[in-house]
């Protein structure tokens, strides 16, 4: 996994950009679903893939696309930002994408609502392809959006706990924790002062310490983000302010916000070798699927263990699902040529062997049940967790919304509040934050 790759920040931040390229595409219909698929014909399309082994796997598909379909050609532009797609498609013509493919899931939602993408409904039909038996559950909500399905999973990222095995033998513990109250008994456990700092620190809670976000950690509850008629539940769902509390409980209990903060600014880059899991500067970490191959790179000097994230005490019965996001897939409503574009979709999203190989390649979660049972799958034992946790169905994503992770940057600002004790009252605060996610997504409609 390249350095580009799920900085919650950055995610976040396209949301802007995107406003854009849908209001640029709002009306557009499936007016370029009539060429004919079977004619000689050339596509385009866009990835945001820029690592030199990522560029070469999503070409590979790509070829093997080519080899079965040997009327249709794909013209591959790589390491286009949301910025750059939003640009083609308002100026259009014949070097506009057909099929793209974002980073961003938290814009599904916008990507629907205005029909800057295809609904992907009637093309799924058409072959027979039934999503739910077909993608994970939390995939399968993450691409869509009020009834339409504009896109559709491209590989997986996967949330789970890191965590240093010789550390935990050094405090006795003989294996990761399965609940919050495990983590917290743990944590501290692993955690050696220093002056007023730290040797190690058993894991750092603050909502800057990388990926640690509200919505990954509310992975380990069961999450309602809205009800029925869309307006935010966070106010709601005890879920909410029980991991708010949870996690500020923690900072509390290793040191303070303020102590926390200190130690964290000392870290290495997210993306670098000396991110502090890797130099063993905290000893448990939330990360993706992709931190393993990472780690190891950098030769650590301790046996590096992988788990499921741990869960809510009273969701107990639930430990071994996680948060999961991805890459998607759609179809640009500014395409003149559908039916061949689907075809190139189809083909790189529900192929079992597409998905696996280059599920291999890049060393990401594959998108479909079929292709996360595989034999064909070539990866690290340590791994299969992050299969595991993205085969299950208690696993937990962040729903689409009208104005994209506009509702998620309100929480993940409440609960920086709290963390550093600005926001005493949870309850109070996560009411007036969910007035602000509904003013917000009113404004959006």
């Amino acid at each position: 996994m390249s350095g580009h790759r799920r900085k919650t920040a950055a995610a976040l931040a396209a949301t802007a950009a995107i406003s854009l390229l849908v209001s640029a595409c709002t009306g557009q219909s499936n007016s370029g679903a009539n060429d004919d698929a079977s004619k000689e014909t050339t596509i385009n399309f866009w990835h945001g893939w820029s690592a030199p082994n990522e560029v070469k796997a999503i070409q590979a598909t790509v070829d093997a696309f080519e080899k079965a379909h040997s009327n249709i050609h794909v013209k591959v532009v790589g390491n286009m930002t949301d910025d750059k797609i939003n640009q083609a498609l308002r100026a259009g013509g014949s070097k506009a994408p057909d099929v793209v493919s974002s980073f961003t899931t938290n814009n599904v939602g916008k990507f629907c609502s205005s029909k800057a993408f295809v609904d992907l409904n009637p093309f799924l039909k058409k072959d027979g392809i039934d999503a739910d038996k077909t993608f994970p559950r939390a995939m399968n909500e993450y691409t869509q959006f009020d009834g339409v399905r504009c896109t559709v999973p491209l590989l997986g990222d996967a949330y789970g706990l890191y965590y240093n095995k010789d550390a935990f033998k050094a405090a006795g513990i003989t294996s990761p924790p399965k609940t919050w109250s495990e983590l917290a008994e743990d944590a501290k456990k692993l955690t050696k002062t220093k002056g007023d700092s730290y040797e190690q620190l058993g894991f750092m809670p603050n909502y800057h310490g990388y990926e640690t976000t509200t919505e990954h950690y509310l992975g380990g509850w069961n999450p309602k983000y809205f009800d029925k008629d869309g307006t935010s539940n966070i106010a709601e769902d005890p879920a909410f302010a029980s991991m708010l509390t949870t996690q500020k409980k923690l900072v509390d209990d290793l040191g303070g916000y303020e102590k926390l903060e200190k130690y964290r600014t000392a870290f290495g880059d997210e993306w670098g070798a000396k991110h502090p899991f890797h130099t063993g500067q905290v000893a448990m970490q939330l990360d993706g699927e992709w931190r393993l191959g990472m780690a190891e790179e950098t030769n650590p000097k301790f046996e590096i263990g992988v788990a499921p994230m741990p869960v809510a005490d009273d969701e107990a019965d639930t430990y071994g699902k996680g948060y999961l996001t991805g890459t998607i897939a759609g179809i640009a409503a500014t395409s003149q040529k559908q039916n061949a574009a689907w075809e190139l979709v189809k083909f790189m999203t529900t192929d079992t062997d597409a998905v696996v190989e280059f599920a291999n390649a890049i060393h990401n979660v594959p998108s479909t049940l079929d292709a996360l049972k595989s034999p064909k799958l070539k990866y690290d034992p340590r791994f299969k967790t992050f299969l595991d946790i993205a085969a299950n169905p208690e696993s937990t994503t962040t729903p689409p919304s009208v104005n994209g992770g506009a509702y998620l940057m309100s929480l993940q600002n409440l609960g920086f509040d709290i963390e550093k004790g600005k926001q005493t009252d949870i309850k109070a605060g996560l009411e007036k934050t969910a007035k602000e996610i509904d003013a917000a997504i009113a404004q959006a409609k």
